[in-house]
């Protein structure tokens, strides 16, 4: 077989049990992800209180945190393109979740420190590799919507996780503990693993048209069983049908021209998110409890505002496929850097949960956007690499923010912080509207010819 016209064979399939088994396995690994991410967050007001942790210590694991991050994108794009991704999904989920159960045995601020860098590694993998795989399986006209479906369920698990950590962290001594034991609970992932598809794209990237018009065919008659029969599909490219060669995933892939841009673009789009992000959501007890607040009212006033994370997600939903992705950005990114700054300008307990409520609402939107925006500007060949490595830069360039926080904070104040944080959103969203491409409503490209000329764009 010459080529199995993946794209197009998947992008006429209508939604059915298939994808929302999908939908329902990819959301319990974001679930634990979004839980597991804070988990840090949440024991450290404690941990000050109980191990005397300090302020550049909390920095300190914040930013090595980060490194592993960035290690665990670069694993995740490797194994996505050696082992498949569904493999990759299930083997990366397994991995934090084993390091978040170690966490709950640590015995001081080091050993901690060691677990949560091993468990961000991979938070950070899983995240990749379910990012290309949603897109990769998902219509085209609907993969953004799915996309964003999958985080409105997974990023629950952010307000779960601080709602139970605002009632088990003060019980006693021990119970911080508890909260990286729920972490751990994304291994039952697991059962959801054997009921999903290999991505028929990623045999065809490898060369693999038999085992991927096999998969089709399998996938096509679950379908028709349950929707009735299917319209055909439009037929292959000529240039891709002409090859049986097999990409060679590299890092030098992303030095050539077409790859290099997006690669920049999205960098830039991961570091301004991770950093403004990160920027809320890790600190934001630790420094409310500085500023006078107790442990308790810390954690609680920061759980009410993560109420409005799966809202925000459910937002991207509706506007994903009906509106261009970059534009999306855009105006959400600057609504972030706007109510992020109100958000450190009160000490009123209303304001803070209104404002931090909307804040969570936007950051949760605009990143169920960057997940569908991010592997639309590659093709085959270049999406496991390019979304990897943008997002592990994105990741790595918080190994500096925690410690710039803390040293305003310690220099400048509490309200400094936020000014910088507000900046940070609005600088991405600056060079976002500028230099940004257009990816709606385009089929994702397979490139599985030597000699074809793949667009910058995933067309």
């Amino acid at each position: 077989m010459m080529h199995s016209n993946a794209a197009n064979r998947l992008d006429r399939l209508p939604i059915s049990r298939l994808h929302k088994i999908t939908l329902i396995a990819v959301s319990f690994a974001y679930f634990f992800e979004f839980a597991d991410i804070n988990s840090f967050a949440t024991t450290v007001p404690k941990l000050v209180k109980l191990w005397g942790v300090t302020i550049n210590q909390i920095a300190y694991v914040t930013s090595l945190s980060f490194v592993g991050m960035f290690f665990g994108s670069l694993i995740a794009s490797w194994l996505a393109d050696r082992w498949g991704r569904k493999k990759a999904l299930a083997i990366t989920t397994v991995w934090f979740s084993v390091f978040s159960f170690a966490a709950v045995f640590s015995w001081d601020i080091i050993s901690l420190g060691v677990f949560r860098v091993l468990t961000s590694a991979g938070l950070a993998a899983m995240t990749v590799v379910a990012v290309i795989y949603v897109n990769e399986i998902f219509p085209a006209a609907v993969r953004g919507k799915y996309q964003a479906y999958a985080i409105v369920i997974g990023i629950c698990g952010t307000p779960a996780t601080n709602l139970l950590a605002s009632w088990v962290v003060p019980l006693s001594d021990w119970s911080w503990r508890l909260v990286y034991l729920w972490g751990a609970m994304g291994i039952v992932f697991l059962l959801f693993s054997r009921h999903l598809k290999e991505s028929p794209r990623w045999f065809e990237s490898k060369g693999q048209f038999d085992k991927a018009d096999a998969l089709l065919t399998q996938m096509e008659a679950q379908v028709t069983a349950e929707k009735g029969a299917l319209p055909e599909p439009a037929p292959a490219p000529a240039a891709a049908a002409a090859t049986k060669s097999k990409p060679k995933a590299s890092y030098k892939l992303l030095l050539q021209k077409k790859y290099l841009g997006p690669t920049i673009l999205l960098t830039v789009l991961w570091v301004t998110q991770t950093i403004g992000f990160f920027g809320y959501s890790s600190w934001a007890p630790t420094l409310l409890a500085q500023e006078g607040f107790s442990v308790s009212d810390s954690i609680f006033y920061v759980a009410l505002t993560t109420v409005g994370a799966p809202l925000g997600s459910y937002l991207a939903s509706l506007v994903t496929d009906r509106f261009e992705r970059k534009w999306c950005l855009v105006v959400f990114g600057t609504t972030i850097a706007v109510c992020g700054l109100f958000y450190g300008l009160t000490f009123n307990p209303v304001l803070i949960v209104v404002f931090g409520f909307l804040v969570n609402l936007f950051e949760r939107g605009y990143t169920a956007l960057a997940y569908a925006y991010s592997p639309e500007v590659f093709d085959t060949a270049g999406r496991s690499l390019g979304t990897g490595v943008s997002y592990g830069l994105g990741r790595l360039s918080n190994a500096a923010g925690p410690l710039i926080i803390a040293g305003l904070y310690t220099g400048s104040g509490y309200q400094s912080v936020f000014y910088f944080i507000a900046g940070t959103w609005l600088f991405g969203a600056v060079v976002l509207a500028i230099f940004g491409p257009k990816t709606r409503p385009k089929p994702l490209a397979t490139n599985v010819a030597k000699d074809a000329v793949a667009p910058t764009i995933a067309q």
